[in-house]
């Protein structure tokens, strides 16, 4: 199992775990799963773009959803795009900063 790297982060339970969102109109996306972290009191998800024209991480491109809500067992059961920009530059920081440890982020 990963080990997150700070107390706030809960790393992918195994490598390449991918989740298919849908959204209000039906279009289906799938994400891979680099983690989770607790920023302000409040739970973002963070992924990749998965396709078959572009693999995990070849976009570059990472995604940030807000937890929205917890199923009765306490796991993240819906999420929202994170909208505002200052609020995901944040939250992505503190990513960045619980994962170094997992992820190179090289700019």
């Amino acid at each position: 199992m990963r080990q997150g790297s700070a107390p706030n982060f809960c790393p992918p339970v195994e490598e390449g775990l991918t989740v298919v969102f849908e959204d209000e109109r039906g279009e289906q996306t799938e994400l891979e799963f680099l983690g989770l972290v607790i920023h302000r009191g409040r739970r973002y998800g963070f992924f990749f773009p998965v396709s078959e024209e572009a693999p995990a991480g070849s976009s570059g491109e990472i995604v940030a959803l807000e937890v929205t809500e917890l199923d009765d067992e306490g796991q993240p059961a819906a999420f929202e795009l994170v909208e505002d920009e200052s609020i995901a530059a944040e939250a992505y920081a503190a990513f960045r900063e619980a994962a170094k440890d997992l992820y190179d982020f090289s700019d």
